[in-house]
């Protein structure tokens, strides 16, 4: 018995395959110079290699659960920050990346690096700056003087009850959550409809051979 997105109709593939370009054409954006290119190049491949496949329904049903199961997935990530790009806000979720990123960063790389995050992010007019209020910038500002894997700390944590409060509610109720929600039912139905018929055939073909 065939199982999955290959047995769909034509239409639903149809939608699955749109919601998978969709994906992979919004994460095509160019990359501030300021960024390190060894990290630019490990994060597009990342992405790109999420953004080739078409979320599971378990993932899908995982990210409705809570705004941490969105960002713990790559895929995850990956498909929150097409909908943030369609927003014009993606500044939030580049931001709260490059803060985990930097949190793994070797002590001696520390310095250079936080300096790369807050002028592209945090200080005022920053080509990519993020809402933070002035008391959040201003302690943010100090704590890159002196240079700690917390240093980012409280802004992170700002951007992040931002994001879950106001952008991932409406993610959940976005067309693309939508349209990938209704492409696993189509499959899940299908798959039901194709057990049914499986289990019949399997029932006469027992029925036959004891007659």
């Amino acid at each position: 018995m065939c199982k999955g997105l290959a047995t769909l109709p034509a239409t639903c593939l149809k939608s699955a395959k749109d919601i998978k370009h969709k994906i992979s054409f919004l994460l095509q954006k160019p990359e501030p110079q300021a960024v390190d290119q060894k990290q630019m190049k490990e994060k597009t491949t990342t992405a790109a290699a999420a953004a080739k496949r078409v979320p599971t329904a378990a993932e899908v049903e995982k990210w409705k659960e809570s705004f941490s199961h969105v960002l713990n997935s790559e895929t995850g990530r990956t498909v929150f920050s097409s909908f943030l790009r369609s927003e014009f806000s993606e500044e939030n979720i580049d931001f709260w990346v490059a803060c985990e990123d930097y949190k793994k960063n070797a002590t001696s790389e520390l310095a250079t690096r936080a300096k790369q995050i807050y002028q592209q992010y945090v200080e005022a007019d920053s080509p990519k700056e993020v809402n933070l209020d002035a008391a959040t910038r201003e302690e943010t500002r100090r704590k890159v003087e002196s240079v700690n894997p917390s240093c980012f700390a409280e802004a992170q944590k700002m951007i992040y009850v931002l994001m879950e409060k106001d952008s991932y509610r409406r993610f959940l109720k976005s067309k693309l959550i939508q349209d990938l929600s209704r492409t696993h039912a189509a499959a899940t139905a299908q798959e039901k409809k194709e057990k049914k018929n499986y289990d019949c055939a399997k029932n006469r073909r027992a029925l036959a051979g004891g007659a």
